[in-house]
């Protein structure tokens, strides 16, 4: 039996990961699956690779392009023949960045993301290999960056999915997405607040919901968002567990002088992905000439034999390992072991949350922010829906439950939500009242 022709598609591309569903003629959704190196997957990791083949005999050199678990595979195996890209949504409402330069070839942020699509697309096989003309793309209420610029992020997305053969693409707020997926469990009328936890942004939005005899019908109250999540969490365990234990805080002596190993050295650890480049720098040369006249020398060969031998994604795995560890338990250890070095120390749920303390008053803002925006008070609002992986810390759910009380919070479908909600807005007679076109959107 051929497959039917999706009639609707939502894309959730996320800083972390990417989440596409579709829906059918009968109004199934069903998210896509894909087939990766280490076993089937809903979530995508949003990521690129980019290596050149070179010629053998008459043909000439190719360039192989590659995205998710496949250009992850691709750098772990040859990190410095690979340029590898993380997180570049980051960089989409970024005015600073207009190119970056892979192979003598320029790249706009349009150009990624159409590559990652692209690669995205074929990787989701049959599911994906006819798409209707419609797209509804999830994006955050606040981009990341310190002044984003919020048309220029539509506009470079708007660029990227018409190179799919998309013609009439729309946008939705993410948390948006998120609670037309919850929406559809409600049996009365309700305020509800939808909060999207993702790698680089937390979003939140309060929408109220009104049972119609046209069916569900909605009105958005408020949204509010800050450029923190998930990756500054990562960045927090390996500022206080691994760069001392690599250097960090220590001396070296030069010209009869002791002077502090400088820190923009631990910088590159924000992003696992940036050790590689840090090797390839001249960077590195500094640093092995301190090595040699460090106080604390092993610690600088610690830092070292991670370069040298592409230990970056083995110490994000541990990372991750960990605050999944303390989402469940008071304390768990921290284990990191790749080749002869050895990094394992006990870490306490209370000193995880010390160290993320400005992110979650961060958070703690941007949430009252959009209750006040609503107009509402804190009781007014009678559900409360977390999605997105960060949702599982401990700290980040007593945010929430300290306001509304456990019995308004529900949960579910953290990493599938918002993708199968765009889809189903897509199905809407009204895609106004839920989405809007990029030319209105960055208004």
């Amino acid at each position: 039996m051929t497959r039917q022709t999706p009639q609707t598609v939502g894309i959730d591309f996320g800083t972390t990961n990417t989440v596409v569903a579709v829906t059918d003629t009968d109004g199934q959704t069903m998210v896509i699956r894909f087939d990766a190196p280490t076993g089937e997957v809903t979530a995508f990791r949003s990521t690129l690779s980019f290596q050149v083949e070179p010629a053998r005999g008459a043909e000439p050199a190719r360039r192989l392009v590659e995205a998710g678990p496949w250009a992850i595979d691709a750098y772990v195996e040859e990190a410095l023949e690979t340029r590898f890209i993380q997180s570049f949504k980051t960089f989409a409402a970024s005015a600073a960045f207009t190119e970056t330069v892979i192979d003598n070839r320029r790249y706009a942020f349009e150009d990624l993301l159409a590559a990652f699509l692209l690669r995205l697309r074929l990787h989701g096989g049959e599911a994906m290999s006819n798409l209707p003309a419609r797209v509804i793309v999830g994006r955050p209420v606040t981009f990341a960056g310190g002044a984003p610029d919020e048309q220029l992020a539509l506009k470079r997305y708007e660029a990227a999915f018409a190179r799919l053969g998309f013609t009439d693409i729309r946008y939705a707020y993410e948390p948006v997405g998120a609670a037309f997926f919850f929406a559809r469990t409600l049996k009365t009328d309700a305020n509800v607040l939808v909060a999207d936890f993702g790698g680089g942004t937390s979003d939140f939005s309060i929408i109220r919901f009104e049972q119609s005899d046209e069916g569900l019908r909605s009105k958005a109250l408020a949204q509010s968002g800050v450029g923190v999540a998930g990756d500054a969490f990562d960045y927090r365990i390996i500022d206080h567990l691994v760069s001392p234990e690599l250097g960090k805080g220590g001396q070296y002596h030069a010209l009869g002088k002791t002077l502090p190993i400088p820190q923009r050295y631990y910088a590159a650890f924000a992003r696992w992905d940036q050790l590689a480049l840090l090797r390839a720098s001249k960077d590195m040369r500094d640093i092995r000439a301190l090595a040699r006249s460090a106080t604390e020398p092993e610690k600088l060969d610690r830092l070292i034999e991670i370069l040298d031998d592409n230990h970056g994604y083995a110490l994000y795995q541990s990372v991750s390992a960990l605050k999944m560890a303390l989402s469940r338990e008071d304390e768990a250890t921290f284990r990191f072991k790749a080749g002869s070095v050895l990094i394992e120390t006990p870490v306490k749920r209370s000193e995880f949350e010390h160290w993320i303390a400005p992110e979650l008053a961060a958070i703690e803002v941007a949430v009252d922010e959009a209750i006040e925006r609503s107009g509402l008070f804190a009781e007014q609002i009678d559900r409360v829906f977390l999605t997105g992986g960060t949702s599982f810390v401990p700290a980040v759910r007593n945010i929430f439950h300290r306001r509304f009380g456990a019995e308004r919070i529900e949960t579910g479908g953290e990493f599938e939500s918002i993708a199968s909600g765009l889809a189903l807005i897509g199905r809407e007679t009204d895609l106004d009242v839920w989405s809007q076109p990029r030319s209105s959107a960055s208004n």
